[in-house]
């Protein structure tokens, strides 16, 4: 998928910068195919700094393109250790000016809130299927952002009394292991696992 600039869906791609996202069962076993063996040879061929994230859903609700992409969640967990949130929107096309006029402001108190780690915008049909995969100290950081936050509130709530969306997710992850090369993100959780 695609990436906005500045860790955040934007109007901008970042040409430099991709994501892929995979729901799998085994990992190791997909690291076994063909197909990750050609992506892995793509992204060292091209000099790509890669981080990955192995993941494990605990709690969400909502649709990717009406599926479940991550099975059937609860839509809590009693799990409070470093966390990984995948929110993804279809925007709908009455309403894309609205939401588009909300993100800047969002986007920046993201960046200074308090327990945030790191976070990219990312999408499959740029400036209207929208999704912000991040990465925080802990699930009640990412509540105080998501829910306290006086900007961000105040979108979420607008989100469902304007029905912007046509569809959307929200999937919380228990953070398994993090490699790469992209050393904030991955010192940053590598602290977090100490």
């Amino acid at each position: 998928m695609g990436c906005g600039k500045n860790g955040t869906f934007d109007k901008q791609p970042d040409f430099n910068q991709w994501a892929l996202m995979l729901a799998v069962t085994d990992y190791q076993q997909w690291q076994r195919t063909r197909t990750a063996r050609f992506m892995a040879a793509y992204w060292r061929l091209f000099g790509a700094e890669v981080t990955t994230y192995q993941l494990q859903p605990i709690e969400g609700h909502g649709l990717w393109d009406g599926k479940q992409v991550f099975g059937q969640l609860p839509k809590t967990s009693d799990y409070e250790g470093p966390i990984a949130v995948l929110t993804r929107a279809t925007i709908r096309l009455s309403q894309l000016g609205r939401f588009w006029e909300h993100v800047p402001k969002v986007a920046q108190h993201m960046q200074h809130a308090e327990g945030f780690i790191t976070s990219v915008g990312i999408g499959e049909v740029p400036w209207i299927k929208q999704a912000t995969f991040s990465v925080w100290t802990s699930k009640a950081a990412m509540k105080n952002f998501a829910y306290k936050m006086a900007d961000h509130a105040d979108v979420v709530r607008k989100t469902h009394q304007e029905k912007w969306y046509s569809e959307d997710m929200f999937v919380r992850f228990k953070i398994i292991n993090v490699t790469g090369s992209n050393l904030q993100a991955f010192n940053a959780m590598t602290i977090l696992q100490s």
